[in-house]
């Protein structure tokens, strides 16, 4: 992919590219509607990312070219950044992250000044990327990533990779207008190489987990369109404050399994299955992550189990199609776990299957699923990498 990114840029822009910036996607191995009751997630950053050949220019235009739309954009840092035609929307994500910089002072030039700091550079680039598109697997935050990356490079910015993933989710909430948490920008920021990532949603305190060697991540999409998504979003998290709100508790990650136990019949039974969800959920990321600390997968592979029993019968947002293809993974010798990752209603699985298993897992779906649902999957093989960086292109060819 870097070879052809860099034959792009020189063919759109004459000249060679300076550096490229690149940011992974992401799977979340457990934890799933955790981060909005305040909860634990553990998403590894995945070896799908985007990438953006970058090279400096002198004054404050952004030329962005992408390579998957064939599509050419362009802004000024200078003055108010608006939003993109509604053809190239995908542009949206790099002039959220550009305007969030400018709120912050980066770019404004009085405020520069007086910090003995220059505007902020322009640049052209032309981005490409790999990450499955409406799979779940985060291609928007691995775009924002990879572009304050190439920003923080270009300018010297003092940015830690902390506030870039915040800035990133502000990019996201306040100038794209989608409400994501901010796990997707944290993983694809902080993730390192062959560790997945413990995310105190609550205090955005994180952790390092070792993935043991000798094991994949299989991450198949399901080919079921996500549907109801935000009306059962927004009815489920109303669920949930209803919960905490009866049970005392600022929310449901201060109530314990054995607290839920005792009061239960305070919850009507929709709450009751909900909260049910929620609180053991929490318990089985802190679990997982002391199984990972131990090496022992098999420990992994039963939560993850569980977590989709859960989400399929108390959190209520499986569909069939995921329950088969759980199933199926489930069923291999070899693959510790499978569970539904995201949202639900449609989208991906997840699995954690022994490396010498992988062949055996893939022949099952690609042959019994396509049988059972009409459906064809799309299987990605995937191994926990490092977040966001910068690629020398003279290392690349």
């Amino acid at each position: 992919m870097a070879n052809m990114l860099l034959e792009a840029f020189k063919k759109q822009f004459g000249a060679e590219a300076d550096f490229i910036a690149r940011a992974p996607g992401r799977v979340n191995l457990i934890g799933e509607h955790t981060d909005y009751n305040d909860g634990w997630v553990l998403p590894a950053a995945i070896d799908y990312d985007v990438r953006a050949a970058i090279r400096a220019r002198s004054d404050q235009t952004v030329r962005l070219y992408s390579l998957d739309f064939d599509q050419l954009d362009s802004f000024s840092l200078d003055g108010s950044i608006e939003h993109a035609e509604e053809s190239k929307s995908w542009s949206n994500y790099v002039r959220g992250v550009a305007s969030i910089l400018k709120q912050e002072g980066y770019a404004l030039k009085g405020m520069d000044a007086l910090k003995g700091m220059d505007a902020l550079k322009g640049m052209d680039a032309v981005i490409t990327g790999n990450v499955p598109k409406g799979a779940g697997l985060s291609s928007s935050a691995a775009i924002e990533l990879a572009m304050i990356t190439a920003f923080r490079q270009l300018n010297g910015l003092d940015i830690s990779p902390v506030k870039a993933a915040l800035y990133c989710q502000r990019a996201e909430n306040e100038f794209v207008g989608m409400r994501c948490g901010v796990m997707d920008q944290f993983i694809s920021s902080l993730g390192q190489e062959n560790h997945a990532l413990l995310i105190d949603c609550r205090s955005l305190e994180y952790q390092l987990v070792p993935m043991p060697a000798g094991a994949s991540i299989v991450v198949v999409n399901s080919g079921v369109r996500r549907g109801l998504v935000d009306s059962a979003y927004n009815e489920r998290r109303a669920q949930c404050e209803e919960g905490s709100r009866i049970l005392g508790v600022k929310a449901l990650r201060d109530v314990s399994v054995e607290m839920l136990e005792k009061r239960s019949s305070e919850l009507s039974e929709v709450v009751g299955r909900r909260c049910r969800h929620i609180v053991t959920e929490n318990q089985r990321v802190l679990d997982t992550v002391t199984a990972l600390n131990k090496g022992d997968l098999a420990a992994v592979g039963l939560l993850m189990n569980a977590s989709h029993r859960s989400l399929r019968d108390w959190y209520e947002v499986s569909v069939p199609q995921l329950d088969v293809l759980a199933e199926i993974q489930q069923r291999v010798k070899g693959c510790y776990g499978a569970r539904l990752t995201g949202a639900g209603f449609g989208g991906c699985t997840v699995a954690l299957v022994a490396q010498t298993a992988v062949p055996l897992l893939v022949e099952a779906v690609k042959t019994e699923y396509p049988q059972k649902t009409g459906l064809t999957p799309e299987i990605y093989i995937c191994h926990a990498k490092t977040g966001a960086n910068i690629l020398d292109p003279a290392l690349e060819n």
